[in-house]
């Protein structure tokens, strides 16, 4: 194919990817989960999306196209599935990518060298390290911000700041952002909010709704939900950002093969009910923990006596299901560890299975010392994602592990 076929090719292929993000008008929230953005395929009626296991599609003819060219940047299967995720987020498009951090570099993209970059000082270790590590050196700067710190935004904000990158609730520290207020804040130097939407999801909240630009998504866990998919996505709220992303992800081709594609279908069907039940325990296992003698505290965006709960309260419809705590004696966490029988120790969150997390030692070992230390990533916090098993086991199994 040759350079000005590849472009319309290009071109055919991002108009098919803008979604009607009312369709369809009628169902509701826990419908749309279910059924996703198309329902049953319309030429053979299959109930679920077919797996296009292919990595070219064949032309009709010379100038002719089905919308289709090569997998790597559009992919039926593939499409269904970034439809279905931007029509949850109420975006305008979506992208599936084969991880959430190959979703972040390709955000990163949009920045060039001289851009001033704030990102909210709580997040993930490898996000960390992908800003400072290897962006950083090509000239992007980024800073970082208590992003539950309004006057500290402002005062950090320049003429040349292109966006502020956050996470809320953070990890692992579950502390909350105000969407709107920032939004408020960068759109005063024209910037872009970007939102890592993970932890509670399109479920539980809409970043959109409170003025993001941007929604990021480790696909890897609640949308994969069991521990064996993994996947990333961008969500974008406006159109003019379809072309730079489109080009971005195309060009590089870091994209969601058509399987993964297919078995986060059928997982983002039961997220609802997954969710639901996993915050249910979640609750129950909170109230342990903060009676346990063992136990000095208990994060959780959910407990009226988190700091920001009121924020929390007014841009979500839950609490979703991550609960960091501190043990009193960081010499009992190895033993406490080793003596977890049914929860695994264990990366990653989001799953059926119950997951426990040192973040000092896993997730967050590329954040600076010092910074660690500010935030209360201590040789004493610990990380718990709670799956679906049942709450009393949970409960009993922590209960035997801290002794």
């Amino acid at each position: 194919m040759n350079e000005s076929s590849f472009e319309e090719m290009a071109r055919l292929v991002k108009d098919l990817m803008g979604i009607d993000v009312d369709r369809p008008p009628r169902m509701r929230e826990a419908t749309r989960f279910v059924r996703g953005y198309s329902g049953p395929d319309r030429e053979t009626g299959a109930v679920n999306t077919p797996i296009y296991q292919t990595a070219t599609f064949a032309h009709p003819g010379y100038d002719q196209s089905t919308g289709f060219g090569y997998s790597r940047y559009g992919n039926p299967t593939r499409l269904e599935l970034e439809n279905t995720v931007a029509l949850l987020e109420g975006g305008q498009k979506a992208w599936a990518f084969a991880s959430g951090m190959a979703a972040i570099s390709t955000t990163l993209k949009l920045f060039k060298p001289g851009d001033h970059v704030l990102v909210g000082d709580d997040l993930y270790g490898g996000t960390y390290r992908l800003m400072s590590s290897y962006y950083a050196p090509f000239g992007i700067e980024f800073e970082y911000v208590d992003a539950t710190d309004l006057a500290c935004v402002k005062r950090s904000l320049r003429p040349n700041t292109k966006a502020l990158f956050i996470e809320t609730p953070t990890n692992p520290m579950m502390k909350v952002a105000d969407i709107a207020a920032l939004s408020a804040l960068i759109k005063e130097v024209h910037g872009l909010l970007i939102v890592d939407n993970t932890f509670l999801t399109p479920y539980f909240q809409k970043p959109f709704d409170f003025g993001a630009d941007i929604v990021i998504h480790s696909g890897t866990k609640y949308l994969g939900g069991h521990n064996d998919i993994m996947s990333g996505f961008i969500v974008i709220k406006d159109r003019e950002l379809v072309e730079p992303i489109f080009m971005l992800a195309m060009s590089e081709g870091g994209m969601l093969p058509p399987f993964d594609s297919w078995l986060t279908l059928r997982s983002i069907k039961t997220l609802g009910v997954r969710l639901d039940r996993q915050q249910e325990s979640a609750f129950k296992i909170v109230d342990f923990l903060k009676a346990h003698d063992k136990i000095e505290r208990v994060y959780y965006v959910g407990d009226p006596e988190h700091p920001d709960y009121g924020i929390s309260r007014r841009q979500t419809t839950g609490s979703g299901a991550m609960v960091s705590f501190d043990i009193k004696r960081s010499d009992e966490v190895p033993s406490f560890l080793e003596h977890l029988e049914l929860i695994l120790f264990a990366e990653s969150l989001g799953g059926v299975e119950s997951l426990m997390t040192f973040p000092l030692m896993q997730t967050h070992g590329a954040i600076p010392p010092e910074i660690r230390e500010r935030l209360g990533i201590t040789d004493r916090l610990l990380r718990l994602s709670v799956g679906l098993e049942d709450a009393d086991d949970l409960i009993e199994d922590l209960d035997r592990a801290l002794g």
